[in-house]
């Protein structure tokens, strides 16, 4: 039903794009038929390259992805300017004023308004692609007025969504570890979907001998997302753990003695193992919250139940904040943080906007974001 959904949009909204593009080449036919190749060729290159590099990963698949991923951003901006462009049309019947901007070459005005689309749409696509490039490093500090025996403070480097696959390939991902093992962390922590949907262009890509150079004293630990579960469950799940990152599914560990952490199946689980997650009541049975309590879970829903419980912080992703501008207005809708630093009660909420991109490789609604949380214990607040 989702594929049926994202493909019908995909479709209606390359065909809107289409017929705008046909009207504008009006003063160039011979250049028609070639925009119409292109623009089917472009409307179908994701879901081809995603269907058939799970038998084979060569230059066609890669480049099918690339332009498929691209187009996606193309699209939305792309869009946005032709619907403003309709929208003035709608104006001009009231009040006619494009015909006199045009002057008495309407087919070229149309054309060199075309122009213009593209140009726009290519600067932005550009932008947010440098833009998703360029991560930025997020300090947050924080009192936890706990005991954490031998510990008096903790270092966490924590990422979200890297999304490791054909577009967060091996340039990405060996930025990721320099950049992480760079921070000198005490733990690393992975708020879900370290890979992007089929292991196979992780495996074929080598990305996990990057992961293996992850160096933190106290461990690498993640918890699963929901793209861990697109990607079928098991094998992604079963890759990490081989590449030395300890995967957390409604379990628990007591680290030096300090504190605990905790990670939480993702909500999607259900689907594919077909039981419900462990509540945070469940999770927490067995734990001393005496000691400080931190919290893996990748979608950032109903906060409420699990401030005041003796959690101390929760690290969360999945939202990526949008990732395309406007998206983000919808995720502030959906989410009580969207992005970012909340406190409820006695429980600390970060939201992170992640480290890589799913879909398009663009960012123009906000930069990625590693995640340094410099803890305090037996700290007052």
């Amino acid at each position: 039903m989702f594929f049926t959904i994202v493909l019908s949009i995909q479709v209606l909204v390359n065909l809107y794009i289409t017929i705008r593009g046909y009207q504008a080449l009006e003063a160039f036919p011979k250049v028609r038929p070639w925009f119409i190749a292109f623009m089917v060729i472009a409307t179908f290159a994701y879901f081809l390259g995603r269907t058939l590099e799970k038998s084979m990963y060569n230059a066609l698949t890669v480049s099918l992805h690339w332009l498929g991923a691209f187009w996606f951003a193309v699209m939305l901006y792309a869009t946005l300017q032709l619907l403003l462009i309709d929208l003035a049309r709608l104006v001009d019947l009231a009040v006619p004023f494009i015909r006199k901007m045009a002057g008495n070459n309407y087919p070229l005005f149309k054309f060199r308004t075309g122009l213009v689309v593209a140009a726009i749409t290519f600067v932005v696509v550009l932008a947010g692609h440098i833009n998703a490039w360029h991560p930025k490093t997020v300090h947050v500090q924080l009192n936890i007025p706990k005991d954490a025996g031998p510990a008096d403070s903790l270092r966490i480097v924590a990422v979200s969504d890297i999304h490791l696959g054909t577009i967060i390939g091996p340039r990405k991902t060996a930025k990721l570890v320099q950049t992480v093992n760079a921070l000198n962390p005490d733990i690393i922590l992975l708020a879900g979907d370290v890979l992007d949907e089929d292991v196979g262009p992780v495996i074929r890509q080598n990305l996990g001998d990057s992961l293996t150079k992850l160096k933190a004293p106290l461990g690498i630990f993640a918890c699963t997302g929901n793209h861990e579960y697109i990607g079928g469950g098991e094998p992604s799940i079963q890759y990490l753990m081989q590449h030395g990152i300890k995967v957390l599914r409604d379990s628990a560990v007591l680290i030096n003695d300090a504190f605990y952490l905790i990670g939480r199946e993702d909500r999607s689980a259900k689907g594919r193992l077909r039981k419900e997650r462990k509540s945070i009541v469940q999770l927490l049975k067995d734990i001393d919250t005496s000691k400080p309590v931190i919290l893996l879970d990748h979608q950032p829903y109903h906060l409420d139940e699990v401030a005041n419980t003796g959690v101390d912080l929760q690290i969360s992703g999945h939202t990526h904040h949008g990732q395309l501008w406007p998206f983000g207005y919808i995720t502030n809708r959906i989410y009580e943080v969207s992005r970012g630093y909340k406190q409820k009660g006695t429980t600390h909420f970060y939201v992170s906007t992640g480290f890589g991109t799913w879909g398009p490789p663009v960012r123009t609604g906000n930069r990625p974001e590693v995640v340094v949380f410099s803890l305090k214990f037996n700290a007052t607040h």
